[in-house]
C-alpha cells in the first residue's frame, strides 16, 4: 500500500525500524527541546501529513524503549488519525517516570501503526445473546 505523506520538518520519513517491524518510527519537530517534568505532558509536532484511504486509520503508539528507559508514553494511547484528517500529526506525551526528560527535535518519540478498520451499522435490539462469560470483565477469571 502506498501513503501519501508530507513532511514539512527537515528529519526523513518515518520508517520501520527492522523488516518485521508494524509501526514506522516518527521523530519530533521542535524549534526548541522539550522537557517533560515528571507527570507533564506536552503536545509535540512532527511537521507530518497523511491522506489515509477511506477504511484505514493511522494508529500512534508509544515506544517501548522511551517507555522503559524513561517513563514516557503517548497519552490517549493509542491516538486515533481519521482517514478524513489533514492535519499536522501531533503526539502528546507524558512523562510517568520519576526524572525530567528532554525531548530534542528529531528524537524518535513514537510509532504509527496503519490498520483497516471496518464501519458498521448499529441495529439496536431489546437484548444481547448469552455467552458462558456474561458480563464478566475486569479481572473476573482470576490472578493466574
Amino acid at each position: 500500500m502506498q501513503l501519501p505523506i508530507l513532511n514539512t520538518s527537515p528529519h526523513p520519513l518515518p520508517t520501520y525500524a527492522t523488516n518485521a517491524s508494524s509501526g514506522l518510527d516518527i521523530r519530533a519537530f521542535v524549534e526548541n527541546a522539550v522537557i517533560l517534568q515528571p507527570f507533564e505532558r506536552a503536545l509535540i509536532p512532527t511537521g507530518l501529513f497523511i491522506e489515509l484511504p477511506i477504511g484505514y486509520e493511522a494508529q500512534i503508539r508509544p515506544r517501548s524503549g522511551l517507555a522503559m528507559k524513561y517513563g514516557i508514553t503517548c497519552l490517549n494511547s493509542p491516538g486515533t488519525i481519521d482517514a478524513d484528517y489533514r492535519g499536522e500529526i501531533k503526539v502528546i506525551l507524558i512523562n510517568l517516570g520519576n526524572q525530567p526528560v528532554t525531548i530534542n527535535n528529531g528524537d524518535r518519540i513514537a510509532q504509527m501503526v496503519i490498520q483497516k478498520v471496518e464501519m458498521v451499522e448499529l441495529i439496536e435490539v431489546q437484548a444481547l445473546n448469552i455467552t458462558e462469560r456474561g458480563a464478566g470483565g475486569f479481572g473476573h477469571t482470576g490472578k493466574t
